[in-house]
C-alpha cells in the first residue's frame, strides 16, 4: 500500500510516497481503508524535523494524525465496529509510532467514531483533530454560559470549531481574524469581531471593558493575547505549554487525546448542523508534499485534505 512517509525529516521535499506492507489489526484495533486525511500544522512540523528525536535515525515513519474511511478488518475484542462501517478517527501521532496518511491505516477502537451520516469523507476528515482540540480547549477554559471568550485565529481550522462550540455552550465570542474573514467569523457565531492587524488587547478591552473572561489562542499570539484577558480570567494556549500566569490569570496549554467517545459527540453536532465543515483544497495522496507546501504558505480558508 502507498503511504506518506519521512525517513530523515528535513523539509517538505523529504516527504516520500512509499510502498509499505498492509498493516494487520491487533487486539482492539481496526484496519481502515482511508478515504481522506486532513493536513495539519503538526504534520508540517513533523516533516520539518520538529519531532525527529522521537524517531530512530533512518527509520521510516508514516505521517498523519486523523482520517475518514471505511473499516476493512477488525482485530480481536473489537465490539463497536465491523467491516463496512464508515468511520472517523485519530491517532496520537507523537506516541503511536505510525501515522494514518496511507491507503490503509490502523486505529484503536477507543479512538474511533462512526462518521457523520451523509457527509462526504473529505469534509468528515477535517473533524477529528481540529474539533477535538477545540473542545478540549473549551473544557480547560471551563467558562459558564454568558461569559466572554476571545478566539485568536477564529477563521482557522481549529479556531473556527472553537467559535462554533463556544457559541453552542452559550458563551459570547470575540472572533479575532483578518479583516476579509469577518463575515465568516460572525456566521460561525461570534458576537464581536476584531481585526488581528490592530492592537489586540486595546481593541478587545474597548469592546469588553476590563477584558474577556477567557481567551483561546490557537494562533499563538502570545503576550498580546494574554493582555486581553481580565484579571483573574483564563488563557488557553494553542500548544500544551502554558505561559507564566499573571494578574491572577489561570493559564493552560491544550493537549488533544485520541478520544472516540468525545469524537462521537462532535460527530453528532455535525449531523445536527451545529458544526459547519470547511475544505479549502483537496490533493491526491501522491501529491502530499504539494499539499504540505500549500498549507505552509498560509492564507488557507478551510482544511487541506488528501483524498483517494
Amino acid at each position: 500500500m502507498r503511504a506518506v512517509t519521512v525517513t530523515g525529516p528535513q523539509g517538505f521535499d523529504s516527504i516520500d510516497i512509499a510502498d509499505l506492507p498492509m498493516p494487520t489489526p491487533g487486539p482492539g484495533q481496526l484496519r481502515v481503508r482511508v478515504r481522506a486525511n486532513a493536513v495539519h500544522p503538526a504534520d508540517l512540523a513533523a516533516a520539518n524535523g520538529a519531532f525527529a528525536h522521537l524517531t530512530p535515525p533512518g527509520e521510516r515513519r508514516v505521517l498523519g494524525w486523523d482520517l475518514a474511511g471505511t473499516v476493512d478488518a477488525v482485530g480481536s475484542g473489537v465490539q463497536r465496529f465491523q467491516p463496512g462501517d464508515e468511520v472517523v478517527g485519530l491517532t496520537f501521532w507523537l506516541a503511536a509510532g505510525a501515522g494514518v496518511q496511507a491507503e490503509y491505516a490502523l486505529l484503536d477502537e477507543s479512538a474511533t467514531a462512526l462518521a457523520p451520516a451523509g457527509v462526504d469523507p473529505i469534509l468528515a476528515a477535517t473533524v477529528p483533530l481540529n474539533a477535538l482540540t477545540a473542545a478540549y480547549a473549551l473544557d480547560l477554559a471551563d467558562l459558564p454560559a454568558g461569559a466572554t471568550l476571545a478566539v485568536v485565529g477564529a477563521a482557522g481550522a481549529v479556531g473556527g470549531f472553537a467559535v462554533q462550540l463556544a457559541t453552542a455552550r452559550g458563551l459570547r465570542v470575540v472572533g479575532v481574524a483578518t479583516a476579509q474573514d469577518e463575515q465568516l467569523v460572525r456566521d460561525q457565531g461570534a458576537v464581536w469581531f476584531v481585526d488581528r492587524s490592530e492592537p489586540l488587547a486595546a481593541r478587545i478591552r474597548a469592546l469588553i471593558g476590563d477584558g474577556v473572561d477567557g481567551l483561546y489562542d490557537p494562533a499563538l499570539a502570545g503576550a498580546a493575547a494574554l493582555a486581553a484577558v481580565r484579571d483573574g480570567g483564563v488563557y488557553v494556549n494553542g500548544y500544551p505549554v502554558a505561559p507564566e500566569p499573571e494578574r491572577g490569570i489561570r493559564t493552560e496549554g491544550v493537549q488533544v487525546a485520541a478520544d472516540g467517545v468525545r469524537l462521537a459527540e462532535l460527530v453528532g453536532l455535525v449531523e445536527q448542523n451545529r458544526l459547519r465543515l470547511r475544505v479549502a483544497e483537496t490533493y491526491p495522496l501522491a501529491e502530499a508534499a504539494t499539499a504540505y507546501k500549500r498549507l505552509a504558505a498560509g492564507g488557507v480558508r478551510g482544511g487541506i485534505v488528501l483524498a483517494g
